[in-house]
């Protein structure tokens, strides 16, 4: 089935035009930087994302906020790539990183189907195009609904610089009810940074 990511954050069309909450607000960050107590990195595009523990070597794109105000994702002939919110931090900079990625297809699995097997402590590597390699920690993996996604914790956490891998999953609604009923997220942060 196709992964349409409709409703990806219930903030587009849910959260969004029902109560004008404004998702590019939450990527504007905090008015200062915390002090440095771990490695920070200046801002520079993503361009590849490695995950071991899944196999996954991938290009990263850009992508921005679609027409209905939800977070962008790759084209579906593009699947197999991942896609940065390019309104918000890059990898390694203060504040949440995104990337999001398709789960499936309608003809089989996509670059995030696994996501949801991601355990604490696993790594995370992204080279970046200043040639840094930011690598993070997995914290956490969580699978929210839709309608019930911790948007502040996801988009607004300006403690220290992290990363957000998300996808869908759960149960398939239907094309017309939204796609999957749930949202899969990866919560890591950065732990060092090496050239590439």
């Amino acid at each position: 089935m196709i992964l349409l990511f409709l409703g990806l954050f219930a903030v587009g069309m849910g959260l969004g035009f029902a109560t004008g909450f404004d998702l590019g607000g939450l990527f504007r960050g905090a008015d200062e930087p915390p002090p440095r107590a771990f490695p920070v990195l200046e801002p520079s595009r993503p361009e590849r994302l490695e995950i071991p523990a899944l196999g996954i070597s991938a290009p990263v794109l850009e992508v921005g906020l679609a027409n209905d105000g939800s977070v962008g994702v790759p084209p579906l002939k593009r699947h197999n790539e991942a896609g940065w919110f390019d309104g918000g931090p890059s990898p390694g900079q203060f504040g949440p990183a995104l990337i999001v990625g398709h789960a499936d297809t309608r003809t089989g699995p996509s670059i995030f189907h696994d996501l949801h097997r991601m355990k604490p402590r696993q790594e995370i590597q992204v080279s970046r195009s200043d040639g840094t390699v930011a690598i993070f920690e997995v914290n956490s993996v969580e699978t929210f609904d839709k309608d019930d996604l911790p948007i502040k914790r996801v988009y607004g956490d300006y403690s220290r610089p992290s990363l957000r891998l998300m996808t869908c999953g759960g149960d398939w609604l239907g094309d017309t009810r939204g796609g999957y009923a749930d949202n899969v997220v990866v919560f890591a942060s950065l732990v060092d940074s090496q050239a590439g």
